[in-house]
């Protein structure tokens, strides 16, 4: 599958009938609206702000780990007094965790004075306690005060001093701040977080029981979004006193249930192919095993619809790039191992089994080329071992790994000119982009190759002609009067200014060598140091050189896959959608109702 051919359709039919034209256009789910209005009234003015207070009660419920059975229909439910309901229990849990965060601080305030009930004044002759926490070396200050003291504990840090007085002292009677306990004792404290702690619990097991009516909740959830596409819809149309006119993009696989629909309903419909001067939505079709990778080639940018549809090539390098960053098939055995811990899990949505996929793949060429460069969390097999048989290259073999990744950089680069090519192949232009190929890879033999041989003097002459092709076939500017002539051959020259940009480019996937020898690097420095510790503390260098290993290579992994993802998605994104696809689109957006899924 690819990026789906489109028709513009075009339905009129009678103003009484517009709701119900839209409506049941929403439950066919197939076009893409095109507004044909200048302008349009906010979508947030028309609908009512339900449908938010409904998602935030939708998501405080969603995070309960385990949901209760769930109901599937009840005349009796009002989705307004339920949300309400789960404002007011959402507040109630608030306070109670800010009440119990506040007796908690208080308690361990209180803890080192002991349980004090604190007499009535009348009874201390006006004298009130007043309590500070001193630290042991500055108790000396204590022999000049002029109020009673005593220290009622001692830790071995600080004095815990009870002063007597009628007023609160000076600021200045102690070199610390007075300290606030409360007039509550700590028996009374303790039972008070007692109260709390089990009116959270009555609370969460509350929250707990409302989780059966999330499956209602998401159903008045979808009714709401599903009016506010509506509430858009009704602004696009073109409206008269008696008729009403709507257009969108249709796919063609689509085109006949919209015309069975506008015979059935009594509707004008015409049916027209992409003018040359328009620019319809893009949607991708893939199969759904393949969501993953046209969730990562629509996450940066969107193909235009004259392109091509980059899923598979982005799904293959992706997984290239991120096994030569994380170089090591011992990590990738730990993402396999991960990925089947969860396997069950993944397979409970199309979704999930999409990214389980993608996660097979990078495990798998993980495992692959980590084979391939004889790399086992740090670890190289014996020469003479099946391993090392399999072992074909050295990641510290500086000169053969800056070749690798340059070669990888340039094929990466030759294929999104080759398939930008293919996509302009009815244009002249298309052969700036063969150019732009022949260009690369006679700068790559002219790297490769010793100066003063055939070979580098066919790649001096391949890179020329590559670049005469770019400088004859780049500009798009049509050719009326001989003006034009010069200001082709002008955008020409303009087009080989990028030749440094292609260089700059190629080089980027040096970092495919310099992350991957990075992290093969730090695994090995801590083998390296496990070892030594090992060695140098006999008995508890055991239990030290596991810890040096776990840490070591958890924080190594943990980087590796960082960079794996960053930049092997870098890569694609910038250098490859450069060369590959230069010019961005819009989504296709379904106007179609939302349903809900147990």
């Amino acid at each position: 599958m690819t990026i789906a051919a489109l028709k513009k359709v075009t339905l009129v039919g009678q103003i009484k009938d517009k709701k119900k034209i839209l409506r049941e256009l929403q439950c066919i789910g197939c076009m893409h609206l095109v507004s044909l209005r200048l302008a349009l009234v906010e979508v947030e003015k028309i609908i009512s702000p339900r449908a938010v207070a409904t998602h935030e009660a939708m998501k405080f419920l969603s995070e309960v780990p385990q949901r209760r059975y769930q109901i599937m229909r009840s005349p009796t439910f009002n989705v307004e007094k339920f949300v309400k309901t789960i404002e007011e229990l959402k507040e109630a849990i608030r306070n109670a965790n800010e009440e119990r965060g506040f007796l908690k601080k208080r308690i361990s305030d209180l803890e080192p004075w002991g349980d004090i009930n604190f007499p009535p004044c009348e009874r201390l002759a006006g004298y009130r306690l007043w309590f500070y926490v001193l630290p042991l070396r500055k108790l000396a200050t204590l022999n000049d005060l002029e109020h009673p003291w005593q220290i009622v504990e001692q830790s071995h840090r600080n004095a815990y001093v009870v002063l007597l007085s009628t007023m609160e002292p000076d600021a200045d009677a102690l070199p610390v701040d007075r300290t606030h306990t409360g007039s509550l004792p700590l028996s009374e404290l303790t039972n008070q977080l007692e109260e709390v702690e089990v009116k959270i619990e009555d609370l969460r097991a509350q929250r707990h029981a409302m989780t059966r009516f999330i499956h209602l909740l998401d159903v008045n959830l979808a009714e709401a979004e599903n009016q506010a596409s509506l509430a858009s819809a009704e602004q696009q149309t073109l409206d008269s006193d008696t008729l009403v006119t709507l257009q969108g993009w249709v796919p063609s696989h689509a085109i006949d249930s919209v015309e069975a629909y506008a015979t059935k309903a009594g509707l004008a419909c015409l049916v027209e192919e992409p003018a040359p001067d328009e620019n319809p939505p893009t949607l991708v079709e893939q199969p759904d095993n393949l969501r993953a990778g046209v969730d990562l080639t629509l996450f940066y940018q969107i193909p235009s619809y004259r392109s091509w549809d980059p899923t598979a090539m982005l799904l293959i390098s992706f997984s290239l790039f991120f096994a030569m960053i994380l170089a090591d098939g011992g990590y990738g055995l730990v993402i396999l191992l991960g990925l089947l811990l969860f396997w069950n899990r993944m397979d409970q949505s199309a979704a999930g089994r999409s990214y389980r996929l993608l996660g097979l793949a990078l495990a798998g060429s993980s495992i692959i080329y980590g084979a391939l460069i004889g790399s086992y969390f740090g670890l190289s097999p014996e020469k003479g071992a099946l391993l090392g048989h399999i072992k074909i290259l050295d990641i510290h073999d500086f000169d053969t790994m800056m070749k690798v990744s340059v070669i990888c950089g340039v094929l990466h680069l030759c294929i999104a000119n080759g398939m930008n090519a293919y996509s302009r192949r009815n244009q002249l232009v298309a052969l700036s982009n063969v150019g732009w190929i022949v260009a690369l890879v006679g700068g790559l033999l002219l790297w490769l190759f010793d100066p003063d041989t055939t070979e580098n003097a066919n790649a001096i002459l391949l890179t020329i002609f590559g670049l005469v092709l770019v400088f004859l076939f780049s500009s798009e500017r049509p050719i009326k009067r001989k003006a034009d002539i010069l200001k082709r051959l002008l955008d020409g020259l303009g087009s080989l200014a990028s030749v440094m940009g292609a260089f700059g480019d190629v080089l980027s996937y040096m970092r495919l060598f310099a992350l991957g020898l990075a992290g093969a690097s730090l695994a090995i420095t801590f083998n390296d140091l496990a070892a030594s510790v090992y060695s140098a503390l006999p008995g508890v260098g055991v239990f030290a050189s596991i810890l040096i290993l776990a840490v070591g290579h958890l924080m190594n992994f943990g980087l590796a896959i960082m960079s794996g993802v960053v930049h092997g998605l870098r890569l694609n994104y910038i250098e490859f959608y450069k060369w590959g696809l230069p010019e961005e689109g819009t989504l296709f957006q379904r106007f179609a109702r939302k349903e809900t899924e147990l």
